[in-house]
């Protein structure tokens, strides 16, 4: 951190303080889902179809339901009329919505989706009661592929998506074709964002279980959003929502997978009921791959229109969406509003042409994963970026300071987007101090003289922004996103002056109930050690959206900001009653309210008068409690730059990260402590993406990748030392000033080490390769490349 930090308060805001949680996880005292067990509990196994396409002719359960110890199954005929289908939340436009049925009944349309449950009184029992389950197929064909299914003669998925076009999505603004015949020249380049599977440490767990005299449900599921669970199970089931209850224990990791509607929830919640037991499962890694939802899986073909002074004048993109063979919660949303409204980065380009093609495939559904859109956005327009600089050889740099938003544009929006608005920053800083802390004049001047050595080192550099926090709910309700946009906290401080949080937002690791303790102890300045934070439980929690997009900090804690703020301004009200002076005649400090007249109450008296009430007159409530809704006026815009210099190994094609330098504005730092571990898990995160990570199918819909020895993670000795800074840029949407953290790491780091990488090959011809850029990858087109020229 640096001496830029601006703090909204001196106490515990913008303050390093350990993570209170860290002993407690650290010495295996965290309890997950799985460390659940209720009396008489059950569990649950799937069984899931081998084929990525295929219609069910029979389901033969007789061998299972024989087994001893088998205590059910359930197909499509066990739960037909008392189950609903399982729908998205956020459907843009005029997106078509295919039927998707807990369990189908006539067809199945990826590899690994779910087609029976068994339920038996063991773990392994259940498993090998699975295997009995007969399941006749009848083969069909497959398409795995967004481009190919649009195309004459690929298979149809769903009977209401006509040529499996799910619906298109289009931003424009300016005029692209007048920026065309202004611009010097077209520059093209086509763009894969590969699919990735999130993989959290914790896969997915659940365990329902249903009292039948009170007619109550008590689930454990580790979400990120156990509010708006409980809403979709509800609905699903048709149950009343008052009697069900979502526990989100601790969480092994969410990267946004952990915060959508699955058939198992569904399903074990049934079963719970349908058989009398509380049902356990918990997915087993290879059942993740193909289970849980994947992220990205995009590509797009883009023109820019620019001038050969280096002015980028328009850009027109292309985009086909894979969104899997079902819509997942937030499916459409990802590569129309988190993406295509993104493309233009931190740039002065007013004119804009963007068409994103939605299409369903033989593919396990895709949805949200770390960054969620903004991380293809960024990579859009970033590797344009760069490769205009090579079409026009000139510094990457120079280019990019030359077309960045100025801080006098701000409040900014982008090709005059009514909708769109970046609320400050200065990217013009971020970019001059990310190149200062590299040395980016010197390793180019290095650069030079490597290479006449056999040593190949590129350097990247890169911006990027995002808009995150989801804004409030009057503008996500024009996007077609079925939620609110508020938060909601509920402080209540007890009789001894104590004092419990209670907040709707859900940690995965983000450390809550240390940040959120700064934010309410900074505003009644009292000891962190006397403020508990809760979370995850919706029998405590009155309502909540939870945690994603960035929307912790910026909105939950702004909630709790606000309601800390109101418990304050009645504690005032009634010191002044006890002190025998007016509220505005009473001043406060560290835990005291004093007069000028010398007369103290400590907070604890004042809330032992609060809950005594005797010398409260009728029109003040009795208690120290408040609740807040929190809606935020806007979204704020998280920006930086990422500077990275790596150096490619031309005789094996490995790639190794030299130094990594992150420069980003994300606000006000509620924990600058907090924050760069925040950065650091999304930088590595996305030099997964980069060199290493993804998720692979043959043509007949098999996962490739289909468990961690098939897909390539990074590990520690390839993951770089980083330095990591920031920039404060205070967002005026909300008290707090704060932008929002979570994902920043992942947008900016593929393009900047694909930058690196590009650039350390450009002596062979190569400007650029898809991710992920692994060894072989980069071997091969070395040896292309040299052949070619040879």
């Amino acid at each position: 951190m640096n001496d830029r930090q601006q703090n909204v308060g001196t106490q515990y805001i913008g303050k390093p303080v350990k993570r209170r949680e860290d002993q407690r996880l650290m010495s295996g005292q965290g309890r997950f889902t799985d460390d659940y067990q209720f009396p008489g509990m059950v569990f649950a196994a799937f069984v899931r179809s081998p084929f990525a396409h295929a219609r069910i002719r029979q389901i033969d359960t007789a061998a299972a339901r024989a087994l001893p110890g088998v205590v059910g199954v359930l197909t499509h005929a066990d739960i037909a009329g008392k189950i609903g289908d399982i729908r998205p939340n956020w459907v843009v436009g005029d997106s078509i919505v295919p039927p998707h049925p807990p369990l189908p009944a006539e067809r199945v349309r990826y590899a690994g989706e779910a087609v029976a449950l068994v339920v038996a009184e063991t773990r392994e029992l259940a498993a090998d009661a699975a295997e009995l389950v007969q399941v006749d197929y009848e083969e069909l064909s497959v398409v795995v592929d967004a481009e190919t299914a649009l195309k004459d003669g690929a298979p149809q998925l769903h009977d209401n998506v006509p040529g499996n076009l799910i619906g298109v999505y289009k931003v424009k603004g300016g005029d692209y074709e007048e920026a065309v015949k202004a611009a010097d020249r077209v520059v093209s380049i086509r763009l894969v964002n590969q699919r990735l599977i999130p993989n959290p440490l914790e896969p997915r767990a659940l365990c329902a279980s249903y009292d039948a005299i009170d007619e109550r449900l008590t689930f454990i599921l580790p979400s990120q959003v156990p509010h708006m669970s409980r809403r979709w199970i509800a609905e699903t089931l048709g149950w009343p929502e008052h009697r069900l209850r979502i526990v989100a224990p601790d969480i092994g990791g969410g990267f946004g997978c952990k915060m959508h509607f699955y058939v198992e929830e569904v399903l074990v919640a049934f079963a719970s009921r349908n058989f009398g037991r509380p049902v356990s499962w918990t997915e087993t890694r290879s059942e993740n791959h193909v289970a849980t939802t994947h992220g990205r899986d995009h590509v797009e073909y883009v023109d820019a229109a620019v001038t050969n002074a280096g002015k980028v004048l328009g850009i027109k993109v292309r985009s086909y969406a894979n969104l899997g063979a079902y819509l997942s919660n937030m499916g459409t949303g990802i590569p129309t509003i988190n993406t295509a409204t993104y493309v233009t980065g931190n740039y002065v380009i007013g004119n804009v042409d963007v068409q994103v093609d939605l299409v369903t495939t033989n593919t396990t559904p895709v949805d949200a994963y770390r960054g969620a859109g903004r991380p293809e956005a960024a990579y859009i327009i970033e590797r344009t970026m760069d490769a205009v600089a090579n079409a026009l050889d000139m510094d990457p740099v120079a280019l990019r300071r030359l077309n960045l938003v100025q801080v006098h544009q701000f409040p900014y929006q982008p090709h005059n987007n009514a909708r769109s608005k970046w609320d400050n920053g200065d990217y013009e800083a971020c970019l001059a101090r990310a190149t200062e802390m590299i040395d980016y004049e010197g390793w180019r001047e290095r650069q030079a003289a490597l290479r006449q050595e056999g040593r190949y080192i590129g350097i990247g550099v890169i911006c990027y922004m995002e808009v995150v926090g989801m804004g409030n709910s009057q503008l996500l309700r024009h996007v077609g996103f079925n939620r609110g946009g508020w938060e909601s906290a509920h402080v209540r401080m007890h009789s001894d002056g104590k004092v419990t949080l209670f907040s709707g937002s859900m940690p995965q690791g983000h450390g809550h109930a240390t940040s959120y303790a700064q934010i309410v102890g900074e505003v009644l300045q009292l000891p962190m050690d006397d403020i508990d934070v809760v979370q995850g439980d919706t029998d405590r929690v009155l309502a909540g959206h939870g945690t994603f997009n960035s929307r912790s900090m910026p909105v939950g804690g702004s909630a709790a900001y606000v309601s800390a703020g109101k418990i304050l301004a009645k504690a005032k009200k009634i010191a002044g009653l006890m002190l025998g002076v007016p509220e505005e005649a009473v001043s406060y400090a560290r835990g005291v309210f004093s007069t000028e007249a010398g007369g103290t109450a400590s907070f604890a008296e004042v809330a032992r008068m609060a809950y005594v009430a005797s010398k409260l007159p009728r029109d003040v409530e009795a208690g120290l409690d408040e609740r807040v809704f929190y809606e935020p006026t806007g979204m704020g815009a998280p920006n930086g730059c990422h500077a990275v210099v790596v150096e490619v190994d031309a005789d094996t094609g490995v790639v190794s990260i030299l130094d990594y330098v992150a420069v980003d504005d994300v606000g006000v730092l509620i924990n600058p402590l907090l924050c760069h571990g925040q950065m650091h898990g999304g930088i590595a995160q996305g030099i997964g993406q980069a060199l290493y990570e993804e998720a692979r199918y043959d043509e007949s819909g098999q996962l490739l990748s289909g468990s961690l020895l098939d897909y390539g993670f990074p590990r520690i000795e390839q993951i770089p030392r980083m330095r990591t800074d920031f920039h404060i840029t205070p967002s005026p949407t909300n008290p707090l000033g704060a932008k929002g953290i979570g994902e920043a790491g992942c947008v900016g780091a593929p393009p900047a080490v694909v930058s690196a990488v590009c650039d350390a090959l450009k002596p062979f011809g190569i400007t650029h390769l898809d991710m992920p850029l692994t060894p072989p990858k980069i071997w091969r087109a070395i040896q292309t490349a040299t052949r070619s020229h040879a």
